[in-house]
């Protein structure tokens, strides 16, 4: 298992999410939360350190399921769907749980589970179209 795929499905995901949560949702995000600008902004190195570490944690699991496949069978969309899937069957009942019980309004929780799918699709994808194993 080729450990610099999983660093650059990792980053992948994790410039996903820097696009997701400024550009595109940023404000609804924050409004949702609650969460200040300085709030935002402090502990910034930990959060995301801790962040991107868990990205590499989940790119780890896409990667092995990605390599029971032949590298033949590696593409970017079988990829995705594996990164999908396991978005589905893991991560979203996980985060729908927590969001459940938190009480926690449905504009954030589409917001962080739609983040969730696509940046679990894309680390499969890419895990998948790179193939450097």
């Amino acid at each position: 298992m080729a450990y610099l795929e999983i660093l650059i499905a990792a980053v992948a995901a994790f410039m996903l999410g820097f696009a997701w949560y400024t550009v595109l949702f940023g404000k609804a995000w924050q409004a949702e939360t609650g969460i200040t600008d300085e709030q935002a902004q402090s502990s910034m190195l930990r959060t995301h350190g801790l962040a991107f570490l868990m990205m590499c944690i989940i790119a780890f699991g896409i990667n092995f399921i990605v390599n029971l496949h032949t590298p033949e069978e590696q593409t970017f969309v079988h990829g995705a769907f594996h990164g999908g899937l396991s978005s589905l069957l893991y991560a979203i009942p996980a985060v729908t749980i927590n969001y459940l019980y938190q009480l926690k309004s449905l504009k954030l929780y589409l917001i962080d589970a739609g983040y969730v799918f696509l940046f679990m699709c894309l680390m499969g994808g890419v895990l998948g179209a790179i193939n450097l194993g």
